[in-house]
């Protein structure tokens, strides 16, 4: 029998390059997301892309792809950096590493060009994607926007409002590099920590009853939006809550 983890060391992860990779990558996305090809960019975007130094990638277990991820430079508080637009594994892979490998393909492509960071965004309601953006990678929500790429109506999203937390992840910091080892453990809140509850399953929630999960979307904003400012978000209790602690060193 083959692990999990054998299995997705097999996937050969590599940058994209063709026409044809291009569109294979957006079949994915349609898989992940349910955003047909064409809807989320065009395939002579993802080319052009590539060509011009951004990140394409795709992992393969034999001739079928399994993830994709793109992204382009960027800069964030001065800083030069990755940011990454989408990062998906399909469905009957996830779960399995392969993820956590594609996002370590980033790292060490950003690494490679002397970059200060990798960013993204992420929905802060689902807290299975702050464990592994905080925890299992080891980045640190920096900013909070509303509303941030309006209406995006996949099949994830609906209907409701994108608000996005921007998670940093730097090159060579060593919280990264602990991340690398092992996954960072919940967070013990400290003295001036501010502390903001939230779902335990926001899917679940909307699915049962959409106005809660409305309600969860403002209550989240108005709390992270308060301290956000000073404060990174830097991962969560043993509870599922997000902790805010007042930010060091960084402008």
């Amino acid at each position: 029998m083959t692990s999990d983890t054998d299995r997705t060391a097999s996937d050969d992860i590599r940058l994209l390059h063709s026409l044809d990779e291009m569109e294979g990558l957006l079949r994915v996305a349609d898989e992940v997301w349910g955003i047909a090809p064409g809807g989320l960019v065009g395939p002579d975007f993802l080319v052009a892309l590539a060509h011009g130094g951004g990140y394409v990638a795709g992992a393969f277990d034999g001739d079928r792809m399994t993830g994709a991820s793109f992204g382009f430079l960027a800069r964030h508080r001065a800083d030069s950096c990755l940011h990454s637009h989408i990062t998906g594994v399909v469905p009957d892979r996830q779960n399995d590493g392969l993820g956590r490998r594609l996002k370590r393909h980033q790292l060490a492509w950003a690494r490679e060009r002397g970059l200060a960071a990798v960013t993204w965004t992420f929905d802060p309601l689902v807290r299975r994607n702050g464990w592994f953006n905080l925890h299992v990678l080891g980045a640190v929500a920096t900013e909070y926007h509303v509303n941030f790429y309006g209406p995006l109506r996949d099949e994830i999203n609906g209907d409701d409002d994108s608000d996005r937390l921007l998670a940093r992840w730097d090159t060579d910091s060593e919280r990264t590099r602990s991340a690398e080892r092992a996954t960072l453990p919940a967070v013990e809140p400290a003295v001036g920590d501010c502390i903001v509850e939230g779902p335990a399953d926001i899917v679940e929630v909307r699915r049962r009853d959409p106005e809660a999960a409305r309600r969860w979307r403002r209550t989240l904003r108005d709390e992270l939006l308060s301290v956000m400012d000073e404060r990174d978000v830097i991962g969560l209790t043993t509870t599922g809550s997000y902790v805010a602690r007042r930010r060091e060193g960084r402008p």
